[in-house]
């Protein structure tokens, strides 16, 4: 199902953006759905991103287009995990790029990108080491 939610997404910023994502991750978790779209900003958004007045234009855009446009993939969403949507948001963190979308039951998300993936449990899970 995860699989199936993550390529809903990607093609739906492809659509709606004209530009892929290099990959997307999907969690799902009682009643929240997260996609985390990698890589989704154009190298003009990119760009644009570089100072605080055109990082602030990139995240206003992108909440304002997913608020706009996410019907079809809300819908998608709902075809595949069997379940209605009750709410939505988009947010950008421009300077790495990433697109974040969250379908929720009215509960607040918080989303925090780790600086690398996290090992399956028991195999061996620790901070990194400092040298």
């Amino acid at each position: 199902m995860a699989e199936q939610v993550a390529e809903a997404a990607i093609a739906y910023q492809l659509e709606r953006t004209g530009h892929a994502p290099s990959s997307a991750t999907v969690v799902l978790s009682g009643d929240t759905l997260v996609i985390t779209l990698h890589d989704a900003l154009s190298e003009a958004e990119r760009v644009l991103s570089q100072n605080p007045e055109g990082a602030a234009r990139v995240q206003a855009f992108h909440r304002e287009l997913f608020g706009v446009s996410a019907a079809p993939l809300r819908l998608e969403i709902e075809r595949i995990t069997g379940m209605p949507v009750r709410e939505a948001a988009g947010e950008v963190e421009p300077v790495t790029g990433v697109v974040v979308h969250a379908f929720t039951s009215g509960t607040v998300v918080q989303v925090f990108q780790l600086a690398q993936g996290v090992r399956p449990a028991g195999a061996g899970n620790s901070a990194p080491s400092k040298k």
